[in-house]
Order: structure tokens, then C-alpha cells, then sequence
């Protein structure tokens, strides 16, 4: 008997594993794909923190309309205990019968306010200076009875300017001893902050130094404005910080042409140079940067931000805040400013928290040979009331 086997044929196939190129292939992809899951959780976290912040900002509007019902205006407090989500910064600042509330948050992608003259939300934070409720800005008072060289500057609440004030246009320049605004002549220089407050007194009926709460309401009110910054933008490159590269060396003429803003300097569009910025109201001032440095009628005798020893230093790489007042941080008023340094030209500061030796006058502005340091933020806490240096003017409010 013949036994069939049936004959099962295996193919046999080798097997090998992924290579070194595959391995490589698929972690980029892994990395690839978790890079944009990331990027994608940040950007809803980002969205929800600002849906956060309007939520609130409409809480605490509704809350500031009941206390008007019921009283018959707006608190004239900080607005502190307003309700607000946990994380949730609110600024509160009233004026001339309205509000503009900003809401901030380290989770969110940008502060928001809202102004009552509108009752609508906008991305920034509340600028508190004039408006007339189109662009979401407080309504404050300005002078409309300035003296010839002057402009009106809108108020500001954060440092009690509600009702605005008159500023020189220009630096202050000696016409016959007497202090005076004009875009002829080089600034008034030599002169102490003991002098130039006499000096400004003696200006006009009223007149007086520039204060520091006076300087911090222009600042923060020109850092505002779009056109005063090289991108076209708040906050994008950099505002212009006037004549500070010391060329030429020495203090500048003006123009009587606003549109000429690099009059002097050498330089034209694009530069950090120009001498020019716009208000909010749409008037124009000269040198608030660079040029000479201007005394303000602040000073101290202790209590300076920053670390020991008399050194220049970014506002946001101060570990100490001091006990200034009114506080010159940039974030005082402005809050997106917090990480602004002298890259967007905003200046540095001069300080040291430990040795003072005595009473100290602001500096503003910077000068002429400045460079970074120079900007409307600018601040330098080195001289005495009484030290005349060659590169130090001065500025005249009323």
C-alpha cells in the first residue's frame, strides 16, 4: 500500500527590524505632532483666560452701574472690591462722570478694558487720558486757556491729573532770563532744580516746575499712540527717544514744522531719533526724550527702586520697587508695559537703593548722549537739588 502525504511548502520570509533613519523619521514625527499639540493646548488655555477676563470686566460694570443707580455716581475708590475671577488684576479709574475698567491676567494673551462711554470691550489697557468714547478711552478734562508755547495735556487719575494741565511744547529756553517756550534757541542748561523751580515759577501766573506726577501723565500718555512707535502700533519696535546718539554733540534748536521731527539730528525716518510725539489729543511735544535732561520738581532722600550701588538698569529687571510716588514703573498706568525695556525706548533708570547721601532730584528724559538710557520713562536719581550739570534743562507746566 502506497501512503500520499500531502506536501505543505512554507515560504519562508525573512524578518528584520526598523532602522536607524526609520526610528529617526518617526521621532521627528512624534515631536512634530506633540510640538503642535502643545501650541494648540497653549492657545485654547490662552482663550479661555480671555474669555475670563471679559466675563469679569461685564461683572464688574454691572456692579459699578448698580452703585451709580444707587448713589448717583460712579465709586470714587480703587475699585478693589469689585468682583473679579481668581488670577484677575482689575484697574479701576472714574472721571468727569465715567469708567474704563482693564482686566489682566498672567494666563491671558492681553489685558481688556472697557469704557463706559461705549460700553464696549476692547483689546489694551484702559490709557486714561481724554476721549470721546469712540475709542474706549476715559473722558478727563484738559485746559482750554494755555499760556502762548503751551499745550493742554489731557489728565490722568492714576496720578491725580484728572482735570489736565498746560505744559511748555518745547524744552525751556532762557529769552532774557525769563523761561520760555519756543522752538528758537537751545534749551536753557546749567541750571539747578532749586533754580529752575524758581525760575518756572516766575514763567507765568500759575506756572511751576514740571512735576513727576505732570511728567508721568504725558508718558503714559504718548507711550498710547500708535504713531509715536516705529511699528505704527502700541508696543511694536520702538517709540522714538529723541536726540540721544551725541551726534552732534550738544543740545538741539526745535522746528516750528511738527512734520520736521529730525530736525537737527542728522537722521531721518526710520530712526530712534525723532524728537517729536503726538498727544492723545492730537497735540505735539518736543524733546520729552533725549536732547538735555530735564529736571522735574520730584525728589528724595531714600526709598530709590533697584539694587546697591549707582548703576543704569532696566525698569523690568528691578528686583526692589523703592517707595517713589508716584510708583515710576512703566506698568503704573500702562500694564502691558511690564516687559518693556530700553529695546522698545522707553529709557533705563539711574538708582541705587543703598547709598544715597542725600536729597536727590529726578532727572528726566535723558540727553543728548544717552543713548538707550534715554526715553520718556527715563529717570535718573544721582544728583542733588543744587548741582548744575551742563546737560540738564528743564520744562515748565501750569
Amino acid at each position: 500500500m502506497r501512503t500520499l502525504f500531502n506536501t505543505h511548502h512554507f515560504t519562508s520570509r525573512k524578518q528584520h527590524g526598523f532602522t536607524i533613519v526609520e526610528l529617526l523619521i518617526v521621532i521627528v514625527v512624534i515631536g512634530i505632532l506633540a510640538t503642535i499639540s502643545l501650541v494648540a493646548f497653549n492657545g485654547v488655555q490662552a482663550k479661555a483666560a480671555d474669555v475670563v477676563l471679559k466675563s469679569d470686566l461685564k461683572n464688574a460694570s454691572t456692579q459699578l452701574e448698580i452703585a451709580k443707580v444707587e448713589s448717583g455716581s460712579y465709586p470714587d475708590d480703587d475699585g478693589s472690591d469689585l468682583p473679579r475671577s481668581e488670577g484677575t488684576t482689575l484697574e479701576y479709574t472714574a472721571a468727569s462722570g465715567d469708567y474704563c475698567l482693564t482686566a489682566s491676567s498672567s494666563r491671558a494673551s492681553t489685558a481688556f478694558h472697557l469704557d463706559s462711554t461705549t460700553g464696549t470691550i476692547t483689546e489694551g489697557p484702559c490709557t486714561g487720558h481724554e476721549g470721546t468714547g469712540g475709542d474706549g478711552d476715559v473722558a478727563f478734562d484738559q485746559p482750554n486757556d494755555c499760556p502762548t508755547g503751551f499745550i493742554p495735556v489731557p489728565g490722568n487719575s492714576l496720578f491725580n491729573t484728572q482735570g489736565g494741565f498746560c505744559a511748555m511744547k518745547y524744552e525751556a529756553k532762557n529769552v532774557g532770563d525769563v523761561a520760555t517756550s519756543q522752538a528758537a534757541g537751545t534749551p536753557w542748561v546749567n541750571i539747578s532744580q532749586t533754580d529752575a523751580m524758581t525760575t518756572s515759577s516766575a514763567a507765568c501766573d500759575g506756572c511751576h516746575l514740571i512735576s513727576e506726577a505732570e511728567w508721568l501723565t504725558i508718558a503714559h500718555n504718548v507711550l498710547d499712540v500708535d504713531s509715536n512707535w516705529s511699528g505704527g502700533s502700541v508696543g511694536s519696535d520702538y517709540i522714538y527717544s529723541g536726540h540721544n546718539d551725541n551726534s552732534p554733540t550738544g543740545a538741539l534748536a526745535a522746528d516750528t514744522n511738527d512734520a520736521n521731527g529730525y530736525y537737527g539730528t542728522g537722521n531721518v525716518s526710520p530712526s530712534n531719533q525723532r524728537r517729536t510725539l503726538t498727544l492723545t489729543n492730537g497735540e505735539v511735544i518736543w524733546d520729552m526724550a533725549g536732547n538735555v535732561r530735564d529736571w522735574t520738581s520730584g525728589q528724595t532722600s531714600g526709598g530709590q527702586p533697584g539694587a546697591s550701588g549707582f548703576a543704569y538698569r532696566q525698569w523690568n529687571a528691578i528686583a526692589g520697587t523703592g517707595s517713589l510716588s508716584p510708583n515710576p514703573y512703566p506698568s503704573y498706568g500702562t500694564p502691558a508695559a511690564s516687559n518693556w525695556t530700553s529695546d522698545q525706548g522707553i529709557g533705563q533708570i539711574y538708582s541705587s537703593s543703598t547709598e544715597e547721601t542725600g536729597l536727590r532730584g529726578f532727572l528726566r528724559g535723558g540727553g543728548w548722549g544717552s543713548g538707550s538710557g534715554a526715553g520718556v520713562l527715563s529717570l535718573g536719581l544721582g544728583n542733588s537739588p543744587s548741582s548744575t550739570p551742563s546737560d540738564v534743562g528743564f520744562r515748565v507746566a501750569r
